[in-house]
């Protein structure tokens, strides 16, 4: 009988968790909120916890599984299993996560960055395929990626390769948390639509029902602002129209740079659907090398808040089957 995989996507909000196939099948899933208190120093022992639980209850042992694999916020050292620099988790210090995990569950333990891990999941059972070229761009509170190039995961010199969210795309744009200005992140994530919406909402002059509610002091989302550029709101439409020139320029760097088969757009901004993607396509068709332009295909990701429990299944089984990542 195949042995199974626990796959753990950790958030800033909450911990998922699940019980897989070694083909990336869900078996079970569950989650437990992410306790940041005290500088993070109950998240770890509250993922264990949690999962000594689901075995009891699934009358499962440590010789069940094969491997366990994690997708975490922050900086992983992938040969150490130790994070740091997790702030929404408030660790601030280095974080032993294998050596506590395997210590306590007996199971073998791999870590990678949350988005890089992500990138697996869409390559592996999403929308890309299995194929072994492929770039995961996230647009969430931020914008983050993972860069997949001949069946390996990039992760540069210093474990920053794929931080797509900081490719300059308007280089005189908004300040970025990065410390720098007009990065992809600060245009292109929900938080960044909306900066654009306050800006051409000063210079804008027609009727907006957009426009009314800036004025007015209402809250502002990014969806609302895709919601009414679908109804024709005039100022919502150059606001789209905006956040997607930036996107498909960023695109197509990536896509004249590494001509993956497929770059994947997911997050919450992607909810926006084929509405933001078709004109991410006229940017980008606009952008790239000719070759690019007919081999390179943007999508729309598939799995949806499964992609890291599911990359971190591919994580974990990959590096037990001694596969290069």
């Amino acid at each position: 009988m195949s042995k199974k995989v626990i796959g753990i996507d950790l958030g800033g909000t909450s911990v998922k968790l699940a019980i897989l196939t070694e083909a990336g099948e869900v078996q079970q899933k569950w989650s437990i909120p992410t306790d940041s208190s005290a500088e993070g120093k109950h998240i770890v022992p509250d993922i264990i916890a949690s999962i000594k639980h689901h075995l009891d209850l699934y009358q499962l042992t440590s010789e069940d599984f094969l491997a366990i694999g994690m997708g975490s916020p922050g900086v992983a050292d992938r040969s150490e299993g130790t994070v740091i620099g997790a702030f929404n988790l408030n660790w601030k210090t280095l974080q032993p996560v294998r050596e506590t995990i395997e210590r306590e569950l007996g199971i073998p333990f791999y870590i990678d960055n949350d988005a890089n891990v992500a990138a697996l999941g869409e390559k592996w059972r999403g929308a890309g395929g299995d194929n072994d070229d492929v770039v995961f761009i996230t647009l969430g509170t931020g914008v983050g990626g993972g860069i997949i190039a001949e069946g390996n995961l990039i992760h540069g010199t210093a474990e920053s390769g794929g931080e797509i969210g900081h490719m300059k795309v308007d280089p005189h744009g908004f300040d970025c948390t990065c410390g720098g200005k007009g990065c992809l992140e600060t245009v292109a994530s929900a938080t960044g639509v909306v900066k654009l919406a306050r800006k051409h909402a000063e210079e804008y002059a027609g009727d907006s029902r957009l426009k009314f509610m800036i004025d007015d002091g209402q809250e502002i989302t990014s969806k609302a602002i895709f919601d009414l550029a679908k109804e024709g709101d005039d100022l919502a439409l150059i606001v789209v129209d905006r956040a997607a020139y930036f996107l498909g320029l960023a695109c197509s760097h990536i896509g004249n740079l590494l001509n993956p088969k497929y770059i994947i757009i997911g997050g919450g901004v992607s909810a926006a659907g084929e509405f933001l993607l078709e004109q991410v396509r006229n940017y980008f068709l606009e952008f790239t090398f000719p070759n690019v332009q007919k081999t390179t295909h943007i999508k729309l990701a598939e799995l949806g808040n499964d992609a890291g429990i599911i990359g971190a299944c591919y994580l974990a089984v990959a590096q037990i089957n001694k596969q290069q990542l």
